[in-house]
């Protein structure tokens, strides 16, 4: 993924921001089929309890459409989303008295994770063979600094999120989320290489 932005997209979120502003319901649906992997993202990335995470994505939009028409840079709505998911995943964390993640087979779990990359891999293996890579792959998950779990998180969210947008969702610089990202999967690829080799121990 580039971190560049397509100026049409830009475009094209901005106009959309700008209808709903208006009262536009199809351009409101459009808004949410855009971001809502990004914000859920984003949320679940910080919050280990689905349920945290839900009521945080749902609180964002809320945000969202209290501040549509004040909104200064409409085409970054994403972003906007994106900050705003993070900020009261925090508040949450604060206010609960939660961690940041503490399970990661939780977080990154079949229940939610079903556009993992890594599951898209394992599709086409055997059931056995499946279950065995699939359990390599958390288990080497979970051995991840927690920045690159919480990259990796977002990284997954569907539509692929901006760079921009993962910049705002998690406070990390855009000019390293690239970087990141390539420390983190060959960090994970080694780790799981390193437990098939050695029968899933480590």
């Amino acid at each position: 993924m580039d971190d560049t932005v397509d100026d049409t997209a830009l475009d094209e979120t901005s106009a959309l921001v700008k209808a709903a502003a208006d009262g536009d319901a199809d351009a409101w649906r459009e808004l949410y089929q855009r971001f809502s992997g990004l914000v859920w993202a984003v949320a679940r990335a910080h919050l280990p309890v689905a349920a945290d995470a839900q009521d945080v994505a749902q609180t964002t939009w809320f945000r969202f459409a209290e501040h549509l028409t004040r909104i200064r840079d409409p085409e970054k709505a994403g972003a906007w989303l994106a900050a705003t998911a993070r900020n009261e995943a925090l508040r949450v964390i604060r206010t609960s008295g939660r961690a940041v993640p503490v399970s990661d087979i939780a977080l990154i779990g079949f229940d939610v994770d079903e556009r993992s990359p890594e599951l898209l891999l394992l599709e086409a293996e055997e059931e056995v063979a499946e279950a065995q890579r699939a359990r390599e792959v958390w288990d080497a998950f979970q051995e991840l600094s927690e920045r690159c779990r919480l990259l990796l998180r977002a990284l997954i969210a569907s539509p692929r999120p901006t760079y921009q947008e993962i910049s705002a969702g998690l406070g990390i610089a855009v000019g390293s989320i690239g970087p990141m990202r390539g420390r983190c999967l060959k960090r994970l690829g080694v780790l799981v290489e390193r437990r098939g080799r050695d029968g899933g121990s480590r």
